[in-house]
C-alpha cells in the first residue's frame, strides 16, 4: 500500500505532521531503492530545504542530509505521533462529547476530565483549518495525554466556518465555549482561575485574541453563560498570526497575506473592498496585536518554518504561518513586561521549552527542582 496522508484540509497549516506527510510521499515515489545513497541535501533541494527546517534530521551530524536519514527522522517522527508520552492507558473518548454551548451544530466541544480530588485547570484546544475546515477531533494526542497525567482537564473546541459565517462569529464562538466551560466548573470539577488556551494556525490566531483582548463578561446579563470571564492563564501555540492584516503583514516583509484563500472569506468582504474603511476597521478588530496591554498573559508561539526573507518563490503556507508574527507580537510585549517566547527552526534563544512545560510552569504546577 502507498503513504496515507491526511487531507490538507483536517491538518493544521504548516504543522510538523503536514511537512512530513509530504516528504513520505516524495520518499516513497523516488524510490530508496535506486537513488537512497547518491540524494543527499548537497544535490537535492528538497533534501537541503529539509535539512534548513528540522537540521536535527541529520542524525550523524556531518552537515549532510541523506535519503536514509530523512526515512528514519520521519518514522521517528511518526512513532512519537502514533505514541505521545503520556497517551498509554487513557481512553481515547472524551468523558464528556459534543457538548453543545451554542445552538448550531459546530458550536460543540469534548472534555477530558483530569482524574483530581481538587479543581483541575483547564487547557482549550482550538482547531486550525483557516477557518474554513478542521475538527476539534484533530485534538494533539500528545498534549491531551501529558495534561491528563498531571492532573490537568482538557477540551476540545468546535467553532462555526466560513463562508456561513465571518469574523467576528468564528471569535466569539470560541469565546463563549470558554464561557461555557467556567459556567460549569463546578459540575465538571475545574479550577476556573487557571484556564489556558492552544491551537495551530486559525486556532492559534483565535487563542491569542482571547487572550489580549479585554474580558468579554457581561455581568449585568441575564444570561448566566455571558456572565463569565473570557481571561486566560496563559497560551502556548503554533504557527499563529498576530494578526491577518495585509498592510501589517507587508511592514514586516510578508506580502501576499490577501492571497491567500481564506482572507476574503474570513472577513466576509468582496476583493473590491480589501482597501476600504469597512476592511481596514474589520483588519484591525480581528488582529491579536491590536488589543495588546500590560496585563495581558503570557505567551508561547512555535513555528515550523524558520525566519527567512520571503522571495517569489516562498509559498503562501510559508507566509501566512511565518515567525515574523510572533516575533512583532514579542516586540510588542517585551515593551510592556508581558512574557513571549518565540521559537522557529534556527531561532538564536536558548533550550526550547514545550507547549506544555510552558502551560505548566504557569499554572504553578512545574515540578521542584532537585536540590
Amino acid at each position: 500500500m502507498g503513504t496515507r496522508c491526511v487531507p490538507a484540509r483536517s491538518i493544521q497549516a504548516g504543522s510538523r505532521f503536514g511537512v512530513l506527510c509530504v516528504l513520505s510521499v516524495w520518499l516513497s515515489a523516488v524510490g530508496f531503492a535506486a537513488g537512497e545513497k547518491q540524494r543527499t541535501s548537497e544535490n537535492d533541494e528538497r533534501l537541503k530545504r529539509w535539512l534548513k527546517i528540522h537540521p536535527d534530521a541529520d542524525a550523524n551530524r556531518d552537515g549532510v542530509l541523506t535519503m536514509s536519514e530523512a526515512r528514519a527522522y520521519r518514522e521517528k517522527a511518526k512513532a512519537r505521533r502514533d505514541r505521545p508520552e503520556g497517551w498509554a492507558g487513557r481512553p481515547a473518548e472524551p468523558d464528556l462529547k459534543d457538548h453543545q454551548y451554542g445552538p448550531h451544530r459546530l458550536q460543540a466541544l469534548d472534555l477530558w476530565k483530569a482524574e483530581s480530588d481538587r479543581p483541575a485547570p483547564l487547557v482549550a484546544f482550538i482547531h486550525g483549518g483557516g477557518f474554513r475546515g478542521g475538527d476539534k477531533r484533530g485534538v494533539p494526542r500528545g498534549l491531551l495525554g501529558q495534561c491528563l497525567k498531571s492532573g490537568i482537564s482538557f477540551a476540545s473546541i468546535n467553532y462555526r466556518l466560513t463562508p456561513e459565517v465571518s469574523f467576528p462569529a468564528t471569535h466569539l464562538d470560541a469565546a463563549r465555549a470558554i464561557q461555557a466551560l467556567r459556567h460549569r466548573a463546578k459540575e465538571w470539577n475545574l479550577d476556573a482561575s487557571r484556564f489556558a488556551a492552544t491551537g495551530g494556525s486559525a486556532g492559534a490566531g483565535i487563542s491569542m485574541w482571547l487572550a489580549f483582548k479585554d474580558d468579554m463578561a457581561d455581568p449585568k446579563s441575564e444570561d448566566p453563560v455571558a456572565r463569565q470571564s473570557t481571561r486566560l492563564t496563559c497560551v502556548a501555540v503554533s504557527n499563529g498570526q498576530s494578526s491577518y492584516d495585509p498592510r501589517f503583514a507587508e511592514k514586516i516583509g510578508l506580502p501576499g497575506l490577501d492571497r491567500h484563500p481564506f482572507f476574503f472569506p474570513f472577513y466576509g468582504i468582496k476583493p473590491g473592498e480589501a482597501d476600504t474603511p469597512k476592511a481596514h476597521k474589520l483588519y484591525e478588530q480581528a488582529a491579536a496585536i491590536t488589543y495588546v496591554s500590560k496585563d495581558d498573559p503570557p505567551v508561547l508561539m512555535d513555528y515550523s518554518y524558520p525566519n527567512t526573507p520571503v522571495t517569489a518563490k516562498t509559498s503562501l503556507g510559508a507566509i501566512v504561518h511565518h515567525p515574523r508574527f510572533g516575533l512583532a507580537l514579542k516586540e510588542r510585549l517585551d515593551k510592556l513586561g508581558v512574557e513571549c517566547v518565540v521559537q522557529y527552526p534556527g531561532h538564536p534563544q536558548g533550550e526550547r521549552i514545550s507547549q506544555f512545560d510552558f502551560i505548566r510552569r504557569h499554572f504553578g504546577m512545574a515540578p521542584k527542582k532537585a536540590q
